[in-house]
This record gives structure tokens, sequence and C-alpha cells, in this order.
């Protein structure tokens, strides 16, 4: 166990010695210095708690790449996760929303906190849409397939998978969804939550499309006898679907500190255990061992998905998106436990 965290373990080591001497510099007293480590360790409890079930849906995907892109995905990926989304995405949010540089957005960050969160926080109706669209897409598609024969709720999930069929549904209901919010809002904020929504469909669509494509190509170098193994698309997929979940934990992190040092530090720490838990899930069979697993964590994402589009409306506070993640994978891998008692000889059988 211990193996797939030792990369995680010296991460928060190196981070924990930046953020004590952060905290040093900024207030010169032992209390100060501490007071800095706390909070960049309930930052990286936050976005380990919030992103569990995305370790798992992750796993899903990776599980089917090569081991050559699932080394890409923990570096190249991590990097993208850490530097861009954590500390890049909130810097260009100031910049496109102040209508500054990168290096006055820099300057804002680390001069004036407050007005920094500000900007960032004024921005949550965009991002709402977006990573609330993006992550209700990925649920849905989970469970509108009409080749899905494992059924975790049976009666809703069933009925999921017939109506399948039916092209685009789950794309029509999203819309409403989206559009009913929408009429909750004021006319200039409805505006950009429509907008940031119909980005966010059409980047699932786009990312699914490129996945197709290069599934499309690596079939016809198979049929002429090569062996291709790209993970490409999958690559993609995936790194676009981490940084939906990470908008909540960027967000939420400014309920702590407005600090963007102290934040990308705490953050940095969750996501990097976060990559741990999804290799460890992939290496150590864990999605199939236990049935219901990954139907826990899409029904997550589907939560996550539902209250990141209210919450361009309603503030609803990260311990209740938090909890409910946590609580859909806990019973699917409880109900899993208990269906391989069940059912243990006729598996194996």
């Amino acid at each position: 166990m211990l193996r797939f965290y030792k990369g995680s373990i010296l991460f928060t080591v190196i981070c924990l010695a930046l953020g004590a001497y952060y905290g040093w510099v900024l207030h010169g007293t032992m209390s100060g210095m501490l007071s800095v480590l706390w909070i960049v360790f309930v930052l990286s409890i936050l976005e380990i708690s919030l992103s569990f079930d995305n370790a798992v849906v992750n796993a899903t995907v990776l599980q089917e790449m090569d081991e050559v892109w699932q080394r890409r995905f923990l570096t190249w990926g991590m990097v993208i996760a850490v530097f861009g989304m954590r500390i890049v995405f909130p810097l260009a949010i100031v910049a496109i929303a102040a209508g500054l540089g990168p290096v006055e957005a820099v300057q804002l960050s680390l001069n004036n906190p407050k007005e920094y969160e500000a900007i960032v926080s004024s921005a949550h109706v965009g991002i709402a849409g977006f990573g609330g669209a993006f992550l209700a897409m990925v649920g849905l598609s989970f469970f509108f397939d009409s080749d899905k024969e494992v059924h975790w709720i049976q009666g809703l999930e069933s009925w999921l998978s017939k109506y399948s069929s039916i092209k685009a549904l789950e794309i029509a209901l999203l819309l409403l969804v989206i559009y009913g919010i929408s009429l909750l809002l004021e006319p200039g904020e409805a505006l950009t939550f429509l907008v940031a929504g119909m980005l966010g469909l059409v980047s699932f669509i786009a990312v699914e499309a490129i996945g197709t494509i290069m599934e499309m190509r690596e079939a016809a170098h198979r049929a002429a006898g090569a062996v291709v193994r790209s993970g490409l698309g999958g690559f993609l997929y995936l790194n676009v679907l981490d940084a939906s979940f990470s908008f909540d934990g960027v967000i939420g992190a400014f309920a702590l500190s407005n600090n963007m040092i102290i934040i990308a530090l705490g953050l940095s720490i969750g996501a990097m255990f976060v990559r741990s838990m999804t290799i460890m899930l992939v290496q150590k069979g864990t999605l199939a061992e236990y049935r219901y697993l990954e139907h826990g964590a899409f029904w997550a994402i589907i939560a996550l998905g539902g209250i990141m589009l209210a919450s361009a409306k309603f503030h609803i506070p990260e311990a209740i998106t938090g909890l409910i993640g946590a609580a859909m994978i806990g019973l699917s891998l409880w109900w899993s436990v208990r269906w391989n008692r069940h059912h243990g000889a006729e598996a194996e059988a």
C-alpha cells in the first residue's frame, strides 16, 4: 500500500517545508508559521475529500490505457492539475475579469489577496455552468448506455439504460436543467450561465469526439497489423474531467485563505494524493473486485454536477458536497462487499 504513496508523501514534506518557510517570511513568528501550516494541511484534506470520487472515475478510464499513458497522466497530468488548475486558472480568471496582464494578476494576488478573492468568486456563475454541465454529462453518459448490464440502483439505472436508445436524450435533459436554473438568475448572470453551460457541454462532446477519432485510427492501424496504443483521447478526457473536479476545491479554498501561495500548496498536496489513489485503484484491480464502486462514483459525479449548477443561484457549503460524494461511494462499496458475500462462490464459478 505504501509504495503507491511514496511520491505523495515526499511531495507533502516538500510543500509543508515551503509552507513553513513562507509562513515565517510572511509573519516572522512561530505562531504565524504554524497557522500557515495548519491551513495548508486543512486545504489538502479538503481537496482529498472533495476529489475521492474523482480518483475512482479516473481509475475507470485509466485502466483502459497502457502503462506509458498512465505514467504520463501521473507526470504531465500532475503538472496540469497542480500548476494549471491551482495557480494559472485562478490567475487567468482575475486577468480576464479585471482586464489585467499576467504580471499584474500575480501582483494583485500577492499584494491585495482580498480583491483577488473577490474577483475569482465573482466568476463563480460561469465556473458553475461550465463545470456542472461537463460533470453532469460525464455521469449521465455512464448510465445512458444500452450495453450496461450491471445495475446498482436497479430500477432507476435499468430505466436510464433502457431509454438510452433515444439519441441525445441526456443532452436534452441537461439543457432543460441549465435553462431552468438560468430563469432563477439575473439577466446578465443568466446569459453567462447559459453560455458557460453550453461550452461545458460542447467541451464534453469535443473530448469524446477526439477519443473516438483516436480509437478509429488505432483500429485502422490494427487492421493493417500495427500495434498502436496511444491513449491520447483518454488522457485529454481525464485532464478536462480533473479540471472540472478542481473548480469546487479552488473556490472552496477561499473560505480558509485568500493567499494564492497557501492555496496552491494545500490543494497541490491533495491533488497528488488523489493521483496516487487513482494508480492504486488501477494496479490493485479494486474496481473489478467491488462490483458497484464505479456506479457510486458516477452517481457522486452527477450529484456534484447538479450541486455546481445549483450553486449559481444557491450557496451550498463545500462540506455538503464532499459528504454527498463520500456517502455515494461508501454505500456502493458496502453494497459491493455485501454482493460479494452472497455471490462469491457464484462469481468464482
